[in-house]
């Protein structure tokens, strides 16, 4: 799939940070893919946070995304961190 603006809302903004949200059906290995967000360049800054959940479709998970670089049109995100764990009981 592909980055869909519609997915990606914003839940809080101070002192130049945004918090996002974003949902996918995309693996959260796609979604870290150095320009998966370039259609977005404009409204993510370096330093901004996503909570996604991806794979929506498949084996969902949930985590935090980290903008780590966003230059000359090109957005990166650092790896998930995933949220949650095996739940065992």
């Amino acid at each position: 799939m592909a980055f869909k603006s519609k997915d990606l809302s914003v839940l809080a903004y101070a002192n130049g940070f945004t918090l996002w949200h974003y949902t996918t059906v995309d693996t959260a290995a796609t979604v870290d893919t150095a320009g998966y967000f370039n259609d977005a360049a404009d409204m993510l800054r370096v330093g901004d946070m996503l909570f996604a959940n991806v794979d929506t479709d498949g084996t969902p998970a949930g985590g935090i995304f980290y903008v780590n670089a966003n230059a000359s049109g090109t957005v990166d995100v650092a790896d998930m961190t995933q949220i949650g764990g095996t739940d065992t009981d």
